[in-house]
């Protein structure tokens, strides 16, 4: 649909409809998706001559090769030299030959098709080996790694699995703290069953295994192959072995059986029933329960997977996450190493280490390797390698000194000690930027930076003159006549006086040379706004056929804009908005934009409140139509009227009344405080309304929080 939709130019919201309401049901052609789908029936006498005609054309074309494809991981192996086997083509951009059959025929002509798969996976698991040794002196084999490890099902237990393999999709993990996993079993069986399809049989499967629903069997013999799967047929090999029980099957008859299952071959399926019949009356089934009983298994086989392709990977993921329940740090290191190129990803897992309460702190000179990895008090490090500009070769360099000589004492001490070559201007500038020199309390970023006067030279600049007169020296240093040594010694550069960056111009540079926030995030100072009012991030707005006709609220800062006039000389802007987890650019006309564009500054921490609604130009696209904006800073106190804060009974001691006391005078304001006293053991609770009492809520939610972790809610 969507193909045909592009070449007739039918506008993409139409085609994205259209193509989301055929069933994801595998197996389902659009003739019976036309006659399903009322919505799809109705548009076959669309009044829109081309939504006819893409639905009719699709039609037609479905089951045509759309174009040719090479297998990700495909191998082909024959008894001599393929050539005199099977044609062969040659794929552009590679001189490795291709078969000119597909897959499946390839395989019917006698030759043997393997796929070699390659995992990041395996990379990550040898690379958290490595961290553990390092830093525990442990040698771990993972294929000796124990399966029935209580942390690590726990783990599994909670969800806790982001980052781990197979297992870390927001659903999965939903299901899993639904399953509660106690075995490597149910692990395999959630790994066959999270698929389109065999899904739906989730609920019914974790409902068994908890006993709320009771376990049937489709007949008592097959109790044992289904007990692990609580009478349900997740697996090939369970359909073959129910055919060899129940009617005789030989295991290559089985298999014939469950081809013709998986594909739906109607008039193969018609003789595989009467002699699966005729096996189980034979047996001493009753025929109505053998066609009941082989039905079930058509049901089953239309989804069955592979039991041993579904345990091997269960088996890779069980590693990962036993690695991650027992040495977090460690295993989180060599996540972040071997994703360090997708930005999206490296963020998800720094959260995660941010929830796992594991430091990930940014570069350090004297603890830092070319890797992420994990210090002596259990916390991650920046590799120096993740630093823009920054190679192996100076990375090499850095480390391999320090590991011989000892920690670099200061500045000098380091540019003393490193190869100017490896470690050029451009490197330290870079390492500067990131923070790596930070651990040298005598000199702040701001510094390496700093010119006496406007194009002279910077403190960088004075320290490779540095490095080379001491280099120069050691080079011409010679004995004199009595034996004593030069003892000329070069002063250290003066340091720079000069003012520390402030947080936000910290941040960036951070941003410039690793491509993301290290040491906190420009909008840390505003998280209570974003989690009070904003109703979406801004990652949200990418998808706006779900937030049609909604009004949206989002904030975070403005990172770029623009203020132009359009060819009428009417006044426009654009800007684009960065938050935690996505940035998107947007554009405003006339009033709209004459109304916010004092807010359109770079910098500027904003609140946005906006309509999703069809573009004014093209009514078939949406657009995001900003109502208004304001500055975060004064969203709380325009906003905020009511701070209601429940306190456990087991928190009450003077020491916490004093402290909410002192918080209380530190933080007056405008905002009425309420206070929800409960006690969680006799399940009741007292609201309490202060009259007189008005605080400023940010403020005081800050300090509160730092030192007790209290449920509220702001409005």
């Amino acid at each position: 649909i969507r193909d045909v939709a592009r070449v007739l130019r039918l506008p993409l919201p139409e085609a994205d409809r259209l193509a989301k309401l055929v069933p994801e049901r595998p197996g389902t052609s659009l003739q019976q998706a036309y006659k399903e789908i009322p919505e799809l029936h109705q548009a076959l006498e669309d009044q829109n001559p081309l939504v006819r005609e893409t639905l009719k054309f699709a039609k037609v074309l479905e089951g045509s090769n759309r174009q040719t494809g090479v297998h990700a991981c495909g191998v082909i192996i024959g008894p001599t030299d393929l050539i005199d086997c099977i044609p062969l083509s040659t794929q552009k951009d590679s001189i490795l030959p291709v078969t000119q059959y597909d897959g499946k025929f390839v395989e019917s002509v006698g030759m043997l098709k393997m796929d070699f798969l390659g995992l990041k996976t395996l990379s990550i698991m040898k690379e958290a080996v490595k961290n553990i040794k390092t830093r525990h002196g442990i040698e771990i084999d993972p294929e000796q790694i124990p399966l029935e490890d209580v942390k690590t099902f726990k783990l599994y237990q909670k969800g806790d699995t982001i980052g781990t393999f197979q297992f870390e999709s927001d659903g999965m993990r939903k299901y899993l703290r639904e399953l509660k996993p106690t075995n490597i079993e149910d692990l395999i069986a959630m790994n066959a069953l999270y698929r389109p399809g065999p899904m739906d049989f989730i609920p019914d499967f974790i409902n068994r295994k908890h006993g709320i629903d009771k376990t049937i069997y489709p007949h008592e013999w097959l109790e044992e192959i289904l007990k692990p799967t609580y009478g349900i047929m997740v697996y090939q090999e369970q359909i073959m072995q129910a055919a060899q029980i129940m009617a005789g099957y030989s295991l290559g008859a089985a298999d014939i059986l469950r081809r013709a299952m998986g594909k739906k071959k109607v008039e193969e399926m018609k003789r595989q029933q009467s002699i699966f019949v005729e096996g189980a009356t034979k047996k001493g089934v009753n025929k109505k329960k053998a066609e009941d009983i082989f039905n079930v298994m058509a049901r089953f086989a239309e989804y069955g997977f592979n039991r041993s392709h579904s345990a091997a990977y269960s088996v890779v993921a069980y590693r990962t996450a036993y690695l991650k329940a027992n040495y977090p740090a460690e295993y989180m290191a060599a996540v972040l190493t071997n994703n360090f190129s997708d930005i999206k990803k490296i963020t998800t897992f720094m959260e995660e280490c941010q929830r796992q309460n594991i430091p990930v702190l940014g570069p350090d000179i004297n603890e830092s390797a070319l890797n992420f990895v994990v210090n002596d008090k259990g916390e991650i490090r920046f590799g120096l390698g993740a630093v823009k500009g920054v190679g192996e070769g100076a990375v090499e360099v850095i480390v391999s000194e320090r590991e011989e000589n000892g920690p670099y004492k200061n500045i000098f001490d380091f540019m003393q000690r490193i190869s100017l070559r490896s470690v050029n201007k451009r490197v330290l500038e870079f390492l500067a930027m990131a923070g790596a020199f930070d651990c040298f309390e005598d000199v702040h970023r701001a510094q390496f930076f700093h010119s006496d006067e406007e194009g002279g030279p910077t403190f960088i600049d004075k320290l490779i003159r540095y490095t080379n007169s001491v280099v120069s020296q050691k080079n011409s240093s010679q004995m004199n006549l009595f034996g004593e040594a030069d003892e000329n010694v070069i002063p250290d550069p003066e340091m720079p006086d000069c003012p520390r960056w402030d947080k936000l111009e910290m941040l960036k540079k951070e941003k410039e040379v690793t491509g993301m926030y290290i040491s906190g995030h420009p909008l840390d100072n505003f998280k209570i706004h974003i989690n009070n009012f904003c109703s979406h991030n801004v990652g949200d707005l990418k998808s706006l056929e779900k937030l049609k006709g909604r009004e949206v609220s989002f904030a975070g800062i403005i990172v770029s804009s623009q203020h132009k006039y359009t060819k009428n000389g009417k006044p426009f802007g654009s800007f684009v908005i960065e938050d935690y987890n996505d940035s998107i650019q947007l554009a405003l006309f006339s009033e709209d934009y004459l109304k916010v564009k004092y807010f359109l500054e770079k910098d500027n921490f904003v609140f946005v409140k906006a309509q999703i609604q069809p573009r004014f130009n093209n009514s078939d696209q949406l657009e995001v139509k900003v109502k208004s904006m304001m500055l975060l800073s004064d969203l709380a106190e325009k906003k905020a009227s009511d701070l209601l804060l429940e306190i456990p009974v087991s928190e009450i001691n003077p020491e916490f009344l004093d402290f909410l006391k002192t918080n209380i005078s530190e933080h007056k304001g405008k905002c009425r405080l309420k206070i929800k006293l409960r006690d969680d053991i006799e399940k009741i609770s007292v609201d309490m309304l202060s009259r007189k009492i008005k605080i400023e809520p940010v403020g005081f939610l800050n300090t509160l929080l730092k030192k007790h972790d209290l449920t509220y809610k702001l409005n």
